[in-house]
């Protein structure tokens, strides 16, 4: 799957790339919505490759909602809590996408390729989606890149790869990393650090679309990944 490279680093993507909700992240974010700033949330902003903040403030947009930072924090102070609340749930009707256990595996089986998370969900959201789904136990969440730590995808994979570096002790160049990801938005942030990208058409945007995006591979799953 490296195409090449010399890998050390691994940043995944997770909603639609590793794993499916099938609406239970989306409730849980009501939750914490209405909890941050008291209105019934009756519609949510578009999701696709959105960081959390982002999502939230253009949620309050739809109503009519004036959001602050402050509000984002009140949301997302609970939002970890109440993901370990709802993660019966996430295990019942979630689950992890096609090839995604194997192809972490068989990352975490070559020698010195570390994997880590980039993403909008906030740590806690993150480390139990992928604890209920089975895909934790070769992500190293401490180097990883999160939707409290900023609004855009390009600075979460700046902020993996810095912290890779530092808590690795290793130098990373660009061209050592791989992204994986299902929407133009991980690929442009992607881009925007010079990092090599594999799309998966497992969300909402098609294999085209990816392509057109400027994936460097695109795969329709991660179950018949490229070499």
């Amino acid at each position: 799957m490296t195409g090449g490279l010399t890998l050390k680093l691994v940043l995944c993507d997770i909603d639609h790339t590793l794993i499916a909700t099938r609406g239970v992240g989306r409730e849980i974010f009501g939750y914490c919505f209405e909890h941050a700033t008291g209105h019934r949330m009756r519609e949510q902003a578009s999701v696709d490759g959105m960081t959390e903040p982002v999502i939230f403030r253009e949620t309050a947009k739809l109503p009519g909602i004036t959001s602050t930072r402050r509000m984002f924090e009140a949301s997302a102070s609970v939002s970890a809590q109440q993901h370990q609340l709802w993660a019966g749930d996430l295990r019942e009707r979630g689950h992890a996408l096609p090839g995604t256990a194997r192809v972490l595996a068989a990352d975490a089986a070559l020698d010195d390729v570390e994997q880590t998370v980039v993403t909008g969900n906030i740590r806690g959201a993150a480390e139990t989606k992928l604890q209920v789904s089975g895909l934790d136990s070769h992500i190293r969440f401490p180097i990883g890149g999160y939707g409290e730590d900023d609004d855009e995808r390009a600075e979460l994979v700046r902020t993996a790869i810095r912290r890779a570096r530092h808590l690795l002790n290793t130098p990373i160049a660009p061209e050592d990393v791989l992204l994986i990801g299902d929407t133009p938005a991980d690929i442009a942030a992607a881009k925007d650090n010079h990092v090599p990208v594999l799309a998966v058409a497992t969300g909402r945007s098609t294999s085209t679309e990816l392509q057109e995006a400027g994936a460097d591979l695109v795969a329709p799953n991660l179950a018949d990944p490229p070499p």
